[in-house]
């Protein structure tokens, strides 16, 4: 899984709901929405519990130290 793509959660409290992908491993991903999980400290999510959504927001693993990027995660979503 690839950082910045869209996913939405099947399973959880978070169902239905729409997330960008800030780290990856073989069995987990971890998602932020830049509100109440932020970049910094995102949700860690196994595989079978999400889909991908069409859109990529363009992020590097420097760039989520950034202050910025729970904003522009933000903005991502929203449209």
């Amino acid at each position: 899984m690839k950082i910045g793509k869209k996913v939405k959660a099947l399973r959880g409290k978070e169902s239905g709901k729409e997330y960008v992908v800030v780290r990856a491993d073989e069995k987990y991903v971890y998602l932020a929405d830049g509100k109440r999980l932020k970049a910094e400290k995102p949700k860690k999510k196994s595989l079978q519990h999400i889909v991908l959504c069409n859109g990529e927001l363009p992020l590097y693993e420097g760039e989520l130290l950034e202050e910025r990027v729970n904003a522009k995660i933000r903005k991502f979503l929203k449209e």
